[in-house]
Parts: structure tokens; sequence; C-alpha cells
């Protein structure tokens, strides 16, 4: 093994930059030289390599997104669009790939390792949190410490006015980010994929919190429920609705995506970056670097996207009762 590809894909994550260094770096320390791609898939495709060493990624652990750019890429998902990227890796003499990215991502690092023949290994960088095989993923420590930031920016506001808020977060299919945030935000409830949402428990417990002499009240909403934020506050307090308490809803967006990465997200993206060289260089393919316990761990890649992964129980009993 001579030339490693390294790309990234999917949605931006803090800490692409800093697997991306560690990369470079590691692939230096073996004697490798790396290609980066840019603009993921779409650029694989289509040739977009340019060699990257070790000094061209001084001064880009801070920075967040990736530097080498992501795109969504239709052809990619074809059968053909597949060959064209191992022809060009062929072409640039590519012996390895390192794919960055969430599951969607990692599903189409695992056919591109099954149909051609040239080795694959998934790096788990995503603000989801929802890839198996990795206690967590890369970008989802900082985009927690984002969506904390706004709510306890928020939460002056709403003591202030003695005002209820709902606050939306992002997490599709996987409710981690309003978990965590949630716990981390002293919010009253953090309403999830996970479980179903029962609306008239929920307008008990903020009236509750109310009555109580709470000055505030917090309910943070992963965007994965239905009808979002803004649904839920509507089901709580309907046009014709009794409940006289003054609300507002926020939807932090594609914020919490962006920003410099946090401290546990640089090292994390340096060392999975680091171990995604050395799998390669063990012979390893179609599997995804992972921490488990602090201890570095490969899981087949295909176990990592397809098998999401969930905040645990407890952690919802936990808020429940420190809700109160």
């Amino acid at each position: 093994m001579q030339r490693l590809a390294v790309l990234t894909s999917g949605g931006d994550a803090p800490g692409m930059n800093a697997v991306l260094r560690g990369v470079v770096r590691a692939a230096d320390a073996a004697g490798l030289e790396v290609v980066g791609v840019r603009d993921g898939y779409r650029g694989l495709h289509r040739g977009w390599m340019e060699p990257i060493d070790a000094r061209a990624v001084s001064g880009i652990l801070h920075i967040g997104g990736t530097i080498l750019g992501t795109a969504r890429s239709r052809t990619f998902r074809s059968v053909e669009g597949r060959e064209d990227a191992v022809k060009m890796m062929h072409e640039a003499g590519v012996d390895g790939l390192v794919v960055v990215g969430g599951d969607g991502s990692l599903q189409g690092a695992d056919l591109l390792a099954e149909e051609g023949d040239i080795p694959v290994v998934g790096v788990p960088g995503t603000i989801d949190n929802d890839l198996a095989g990795t206690d967590f993923t890369i970008g989802f420590d900082t985009a927690v410490n984002t969506a904390l930031e706004a709510i306890d920016r928020i939460r002056d506001t709403a003591s202030s006015h003695h005002r209820l808020f709902f606050i939306e977060v992002m997490g599709r299919h996987a409710g981690w980010i309003a978990t965590y945030a949630g716990i981390a935000g002293g919010a009253t409830a953090s309403l999830v994929p996970e479980q179903e949402t029962d609306i008239d428990a929920l307008r008990e417990r903020v009236r509750d919190s109310f009555d109580m002499g709470k000055r505030f009240c917090l309910v943070v909403v992963a965007e994965g429920e239905p009808g979002g934020a803004r649904g839920v506050a509507s089901q709580i307090f309907p046009e014709d609705s009794e409940v006289d308490l003054d609300h507002r809803v926020t939807s932090l967006g594609h914020m919490q995506r962006g920003g410099s990465p946090s401290m546990r997200d640089r090292v994390l993206g340096a060392r999975l970056g680091d171990a995604a060289v050395t799998a390669l260089l063990d012979g390893a393919n179609r599997i995804m670097v992972g921490e488990v316990r602090l201890e570095l761990n490969h899981c087949p890649m295909v176990d990592a996207w397809s098998e999401q992964s969930h905040p645990p129980a407890h952690l919802f009993g936990l808020l429940d009762r420190l809700a109160r």
C-alpha cells in the first residue's frame, strides 16, 4: 500500500478536519501518500483528487465543517457511478480509502468496497450519534454544546418573562442531542423519536411546574417529533385552549452543525483518523473504526450503518426524575 484517499461525506460535522489531519499525519509517519477527495462521492466518481501532505493540514484542527467539502451524488448511487469511482481511484494510484460520514455515507462506502477491489475503512462523522460500533460519533459533543449554549441563553429570557419555550434541536431518527441537551440544560422534558409523547401529561407537567413557582419552563424537542416543536406547541395550546401560558417556539436548525469542534471531538477525530490508517495497513476492509469505553473498536461497516444507535432508557428516566 502506497497511496490512500480520504473523503468526507453527508452532513458536515465538527471534528471532520481533525480526522483528515489524523489520516494525513498517520499516513505520512508510515511513509504513505494521501490524496484528498473534494466534495465527497461526487468528487470521487469524477476524479476530483489532489495530493495532500502533512504540512497542508496544519492549522485546521479548530476549523468547523470540512475543508474537503461534501456533496450529495445521485450518480454514485448507481452501480455505474461506483464503477467510475473505482476506475478513478485506480487511475490515481489509490490503494485504500477512508470515508468519514454518517449512516448513508458508510452504506455507500460498504457498497463501494463490496463491488470494487479497493479496501475501505469508515470513520463515524455525524452530529446525530446514531451509528453502532462507537459510543460517540465525531461532531456529537460539539453539537450538544452548541445547543446547550443556546438553551442557556433562552433560559435567561424565559426566566425574565415567566415563559415556556419549546426548543427544537436536530435528530430526525435518534434523540441523542435532545436527550443530552435536555439533561444538561435542565429541561422540563425532552421529546424524542424513541418515546411516544403524551400531550396531556406534558401539558400537566408544564402547568405544575409554573404552579410550583418556577419562573420558566423549557421543553427540548427533537426534529423527528411529529410536527416538530411548533406542532407540539399547537397540540398543547390549541386555538380554543383555556390554558393561558405565555410560550414561544425556537428552532436551532443548522447552527448545531457548525462551529469550532470541542476538545472531545478534536481528540476523537485525531484518534480515529490514525486508527483508520492503521486498520488499512493491517489489511482491514469494510469496517468502521470507533471508540467503545475509551478503547478502539472495529465494527463491520454493515452493522455500523444498519443497526442504529439510540439513547438508553435510563437517560430518559434520569431526565424525568431531575425535572421535577
